[in-house]
């Protein structure tokens, strides 16, 4: 019987909502992360016991017992890290995360959403809609919700688990969905899969994974193949096609509202509540989930309407005639484009800036020249140096490939994080957009206040 839970990698947006349930249950919850942050401190408020140095002499008595402790670590952990070292070796339980979430599938009903990119806001939005209606649901979110303050949401009466389904490692393939969503499936993590077409291959396991008696909702651009069982229904989606989409679709004065045209029954005068256009095509699809899954018409509209969204994916810090100021965690080229598309269209005749931190080496090097086409369409650039995260260093791949292809004319800085401030104060801009997936998030406070003082907000 398990009574301790200790996590490798415990700061992790993902692993910290197994934290909160395993709390929840009553077991004893601990755990190593490589440096403190918000999250971190928050689990130790929560009643969580986490440390910041790899030392076994760290980890409390409690979780000593192999035949009572489950120890659940994250891939982006090297496979040296002495904690996790000790566990293996010492016969524990051990098991990745997404192994440990695919058990919860089994046991419940999983609504999962896959894709390279919009299913954190697809899965918050789906949470959303199905737990303020009577079906209700549980949780776990690779973000904060900020209609909840949390990324673990907890249904005492629902069989219904809404599941971030994550491609990195091949983590998805643990899963057993009822239903799920496939938002996109543009190359990435190709350190991991090394080739477009075994990225491919996986999100095609990953459909045949599906339950018999479930449902595949599909974004229609994509190109792989789904490889469904017998008796599992596939529909399509996207913003103006596909078996459900949008039409009558109004953009305007900060609002954009649609008609969802859905196969169960269409559904009038949509309104998003984060109104950036890429929620189209996220809040169709997290629509069709919960239609299929009995909520109701007049849930759906209330449920879009009240949703605030998600920390870090068009975060809206300030918000004024004079400065728009927002962070979103975009640090793939397509969402990167997916992103100022949608600012683009919000503030036409705006001069639009971004501080942009590349995320990873590999990721750097296989996508320079798409990432300096993504940041091409914005008027001004503000490059970091690259967040390593779990990579070392490759010789050659530095901010300067990306900056070096920049279109010509454009305004571009290639700025260390410790000046991006004083840079930007001088900076001539009416929206600004922190872009990235690294430690470029911790500077956001301080680039609000220095706005808020600039203009005197």
């Amino acid at each position: 019987m398990i009574k301790s839970v200790y996590f490798v990698g415990a700061g992790g947006i993902g692993m910290s909502a197994l934290i909160r349930y395993f709390l929840h249950q009553g077991c004893k919850v601990g755990g190593y992360d490589k440096t403190p942050s918000q999250l971190t401190c928050k689990l130790i408020e929560e009643g969580a016991d986490i440390h910041y140095e790899d030392n076994m002499q760290l980890v409390a008595p409690c979780f000593m017992d192999k035949d009572s402790t489950l120890v659940v670590y994250t891939p982006a952990i090297p496979e040296e890290h002495t904690e996790l070292t000790f566990f293996r070796d010492n016969g524990f339980d051990v098991r990745k995360r997404a192994q440990v979430l695919g058990l919860l599938t089994s046991q419940m009903k999983g609504l999962c959403v896959a894709g390279t990119h919009g299913k954190t806001t697809t899965s918050t939005m789906l949470a959303h809609l199905l737990h303020q209606s009577s079906v209700g649901c549980n949780a776990f979110l690779g973000g904060i919700s900020k209609n909840y303050g949390t990324n673990y949401i907890l249904s005492e009466n629902s069989d219904f688990v809404v599941i971030e389904a994550d491609e990195f490692d091949r983590s998805f393939h643990w899963l057993k969905p009822y239903m799920s969503v496939i938002t996109a499936t543009d190359p990435d993590h190709l350190d991991i899969y090394g080739t477009k077409e075994a990225y491919l291959e996986s999100f095609r396991i990953y459909s045949s994974l599906i339950r018999e008696d479930g449902v595949l909702v599909i974004h229609t651009d994509l190109e792989m193949k789904a490889d469904v069982k017998p008796g599992v229904k596939v529909y399509e989606y996207a913003r103006d096609k596909g078996d459900f989409h949008a039409e009558n679709i109004r953009i305007g004065n900060g609002n954009i509202i649609f008609d969802f045209v859905s196969p169960l029954g269409n559904i009038h005068d949509v309104e998003l509540g984060v109104p950036v256009s890429i929620n189209i095509d996220n809040g169709i699809a997290a629509m069709a989930i919960a239609q299929l899954n009995g909520v109701s018409d007049e849930e759906i509209r209330n449920g879009m309407k009240t949703y605030k969204g998600v920390d870090r994916r068009f975060d809206f810090k300030i918000k004024t005639e004079k400065i728009v100021f927002l962070s979103d965690y975009a640090h793939h080229p397509n969402e990167i484009e997916q992103s100022v598309r949608s600012i683009r269209e919000l503030y036409a005749d705006k001069k639009i800036a971004a501080v942009f931190q590349p995320h990873l080496y590999t990721r750097t090097r296989d996508f320079y020249k798409d990432f300096a086409d993504s940041l091409s369409l914005l008027d001004t650039v503000y490059l970091c140096d690259i967040y390593p995260a779990r990579e070392e260093p490759i010789p050659g791949v530095t901010s300067q490939l990306i900056y070096d292809n920049l279109r010509l004319g454009m305004e571009k800085f290639l700025v260390h994080k410790k000046d991006m401030v004083e840079l930007l104060s001088k900076g001539d801009f009416d929206v600004l957009i922190s872009l990235g997936a690294g430690d470029i998030e911790d500077m956001v406070p301080e680039i609000e206040e220095m706005l808020r003082q600039k203009y005197l907000i």
